[in-house]
């Protein structure tokens, strides 16, 4: 039996990278423009960052989480999400230290045990930003703007940016109290997993997916109904930013994310035409997850985003991301001879930033213009007998099949010259 892919992941094949790599572009553009830079992290780090960072009363860390015991009996996961793993590095290489803010941006695969499903998978890929050292409303309504404008950029339609205020370290026990009062005359009723957030953390049974939960607490009372001043101060400061750029939202009282992290702010982007995981992009301020990792308190603030969800909301639009041509010229030998010359020329026109292939099939000259078109090579090089004696290659220009003569001797300057003079016009 074949050995296959294991469930809830993805091969993407060379065709489909090329649109990966032009949505990476996007958002590497992106990031330029507005400030940030790019960090890489480890794929696995300590298990205990993941409990501490992301909150041991969450789905991720009570059920989803990849982890291992090395050699060295150490406890080990392959990171479910980006943030903490971001957090760590900015204690750890004392990033702190310098003048602040600090803005930075990641990409790249993720990790979760759960059912796969149309937009969920076992890995995934995600694109995330992460503000540093800024209380200021503003820096949350930038995250939100780099967000829409990636959106914008692909050209999605319908999206609908979901907008919450969680609170803070002081009015949130407030709400805590008010929510336990409402919720324990139905505590019987809980999943088994709100039962045992109901003293720990009852914020997180406002975001169970069980659907006798979610009946619960629809009357339940809200993080918006229990802010203290500070809080109602910075989220009308949000929606301010957000009125003046002209990004429209809709207040979700009961929007809390799944990631126990969160303060003041969050935030979801959805997209309809994806089914049930209709949330393509989610995140918020953060201002107590640096000192939980060990760090002294720092205000932060960022989002995390689905790349896979960003190409099916595509694929629902019927919107195709450009991909350039793949080569700039293609060598088409009839001959022993012939194929030695173009393989010099070929490594000749590599070394100067020149996109070039040639046969290695020996295929006839039809086979090879046939593939030729199929690679989107816009110009061939023929070189045969006839070609030979003159000392002259054949140049056919495959969008009209016109064909001009060029001397051996001059053939890499005048190629060169013709390529970096088309893509200097385009």
């Amino acid at each position: 039996m074949a050995i296959t892919r294991p469930k809830g992941t993805n091969d993407f094949m060379p065709d489909e990278v090329l649109s990966w790599q032009y949505m990476e572009n996007i958002l590497r553009d992106l990031c330029k423009q507005f400030g940030y830079m790019e960090l890489r992290t480890p794929i696995f780090e300590d298990t205990e960052l993941f409990i501490r960072g992301v909150g041991d009363t969450t789905d991720i860390v009570q059920k989803e989480m990849y982890t291992f015991t090395d050699q060295g009996n150490r406890s080990l996961t392959l990171r479910p999400e980006g943030t903490a793993s971001t957090v760590r590095a900015y204690l750890e290489h004392k990033m702190f230290a310098v003048s602040q803010p600090t803005k930075l941006y990641y990409m790249g695969p993720m990790f979760r045990c759960e059912k796969p499903q149309a937009g969920r998978y076992r890995q995934f890929h995600q694109f995330g930003v992460e503000f540093f050292g800024s209380n200021s409303s503003a820096a949350d309504a930038e995250v939100i703007s780099l967000a829409w404008e990636f959106y914008q950029r692909l050209g999605l339609k319908g999206l609908e940016v979901r907008l919450n205020s969680v609170g803070c370290p002081n009015c949130r026990p407030i709400h805590r109290k008010a929510l336990q009062e409402f919720l324990k005359p139905h505590f019987e009723e809980l999943c088994s997993s709100c039962q045992s957030r109901f003293e720990k953390n009852p914020l997180r049974i406002l975001d169970c997916k069980s659907p006798v939960c979610q009946k619960i607490v629809e009357n339940a009372p809200t993080t918006i109904d229990c802010l203290c001043e500070e809080c109602q101060e910075h989220f009308a400061g949000v929606k301010s930013y957000l009125d003046a750029v002209k990004i429209p939202y809709h207040l979700d009282p009961h929007l809390v994310r799944g990631l126990d992290y969160y303060t003041n702010t969050a935030f979801e982007i959805l997209v309809t035409e994806i089914g049930a995981q209709s949330a393509i992009c989610g995140g918020g301020r953060y201002n107590g997850l640096v000192k939980e990792v060990g760090g002294s308190n720092t205000p932060g603030v960022g989002f995390a985003l689905g790349m896979e969800r960003a190409f099916a909301a595509m694929a629902a639009q019927g919107i195709t991301l450009p991909t350039k041509e793949k080569f700039d010229l293609y060598f088409a030998p009839l001959n022993e001879e012939a194929d030695h010359l173009c393989f010099m020329w070929l490594t000749a026109l590599r070394s100067q930033g020149i996109a070039c292939e040639k046969d290695y099939m020996n295929r006839s000259l039809k086979a090879q213009m046939k593939y030729a078109d199929k690679i989107h090579a816009p110009y061939v090089v023929i070189v045969g007998d006839s070609e030979l004696a003159d000392q002259k290659a054949v140049l056919r220009c495959m969008a009209n099949a016109q064909q001009k003569e060029i001397d051996f001797v001059n053939l890499i300057d005048s190629l060169v010259e013709m390529v970096n003079g088309g893509k200097e016009n385009e």
